[in-house]
């Protein structure tokens, strides 16, 4: 049995009861902290020998050069013939409606000229290496691999770099495949913290990028958020959500199972539903309860509908402020108006519209990205796409005749900030030549 949490949001205590079952992002304690930094600071260092060192101690894989590390793009390609029909077609269509998508996010140089013969623009450029990271410890996730190499592709990175941890040295061919499929220039048998500080600040063999994306634990968030500002990240990802909006038009089971489906990832996964009655609260309850044992999962997707999980009871009027208060990751509408609702929504990483959009299509197949904000940040972020592996440079081309329409302006404005030099840089250029 699940003990789901029931909420009711007109009671007086809903507030207090919503912001306790949100505050999931103070996951990163002293200790680990400490470690991944020990961790960045040992692999900076001592390059590819405590590269090497953590990669036994760590990912459990006793490789003792360098070359150990090293997948051949060789035995990427050998992964994808050797694969079965279905998963080649599966994971080709995948990349295609991934790809299809994410032509359509490319962002081209513009510039204009003003009035006083000034060119004014923007030059859009790739980013130059790029190294992604694939989870593979508990799990492994081809769909990440997808997911993180097809928009820089798509951006023209030059170089990417994957990085994914093989527990005694065990590589997951589907993950293989799909970095043949997006085109990864280099794959390493490393992972956590190790492996994000040797694509930061790089190794004797292992080249320093310029940004690193893709998910990981709570070492390799934790990791990301100390190598900012020497290299760019996607975001600090939080464990992974899902809301699901549902009323008497709904399925239960297909609710219950769509909770499931985000409970399943890990035991700090959160899954919460809304609903207007409860009637139909008692009545997903009543499935979770009845289609929980058939789940080879059941253990972990237990623990995190009892840990994190709730169901919210709250009158459709109000559907649309818990949405955006809640800003999750993953948004699920399953009401008779959700197209209507959909437009409300201010607030999340993704939108799931109508019954048959189930949030686990989104995470393979649709088309747009599965890397979304987490734990709230859906109010000011964005889900991955190609702009995260484009730089925007700004370009100032001005005439003779604009600057010096513009030159007595600059020279107002720098005097009134104490800055003299730059008062007369600007100065100079008044007099047209």
């Amino acid at each position: 049995m699940v003990n789901l949490k029931l909420l009711e949001a007109s009671s007086d205590n809903f507030p207090n009861e919503l912001a306790r079952l949100l505050a999931r992002d103070d996951q990163t304690v002293n200790d680990i902290e400490k470690t991944v930094t020990d961790i960045i600071l040992s692999v900076r260092k001592g390059g590819d020998k405590s590269l090497l060192e953590h990669v036994r101690q760590l990912d459990h894989y006793s490789a003792f050069s360098v070359d150990q590390l090293e997948v051949s793009l060789n035995e990427c390609e050998e992964a994808w013939k050797a694969l079965p029909s279905e998963q080649q077609t599966a994971l080709q269509t995948a990349a295609n409606r991934i790809r299809d998508f994410h032509e359509k996010q490319l962002t081209p140089s513009w510039d204009f000229t003003d009035a006083d013969g000034n060119r004014l623009g923007q030059k859009v450029t790739p980013i130059e290496r790029v190294g992604i990271y694939v989870p593979g410890g508990k799990a492994s996730y081809p769909s990440s691999v997808l997911m993180n190499a097809i928009p820089a592709s798509v951006a023209r990175v030059k170089e990417l770099i994957m990085v994914s941890p093989t527990p005694n040295g065990k590589t997951n061919p589907m993950v293989l495949a799909a970095a043949y499929l997006c085109g990864v220039n280099r794959v390493i048998r490393a992972g956590g913290a190790h492996a994000i500080a040797a694509l930061a600040w790089g190794t004797e063999t292992v080249s320093a990028v310029d940004k690193i994306v893709g998910p990981g634990n709570i070492y390799v968030a934790t990791a990301k958020r100390q190598v900012f500002g020497k290299v760019g990240i996607d975001m600090i990802a939080g464990p992974s959500e899902v809301l699901v909006v549902f009323d008497q038009s709904a399925n239960a089971d297909w609710v219950a199972m769509d909770l499931f489906a985000q409970a399943e990832h890990d035991e700090l996964a959160q899954s919460i539903a809304i609903t207007d009655t409860f009637e139909q609260a008692k009545e997903l309850q009543a499935s979770i309860d009845r289609l929980l044992s058939g789940m080879p999962r059941s253990s972990i997707i237990e623990k995190s509908l009892s840990d994190n999980g709730a169901i919210i009871v709250a009158s459709k009027d109000r559907f649309a402020a818990l949405c955006n208060q809640i800003a999750a990751e993953h948004l699920e509408l399953m009401t008779e108006d959700a197209a209507e609702l959909a437009e409300k929504v201010r607030n999340a990483g993704a939108i799931f519209i109508g019954p048959h959009s189930a949030e686990s299509i989104g995470d393979y197949c649709a088309g747009p990205n599965h890397v979304l904000p987490t734990s709230g940040t859906a109010r000011f972020s964005s889900p991955l796409g190609v702009y995260d592996f484009q730089k925007r440079t700004s370009i100032i081309e001005c005439s003779a005749k604009g600057s010096a329409q513009l030159a007595p302006i600059a020279e107002i404005l720098a005097r009134s900030e104490h800055l003299d030099a730059h008062a007369q840089s600007a100065g100079l250029r008044k007099a047209p030549k």
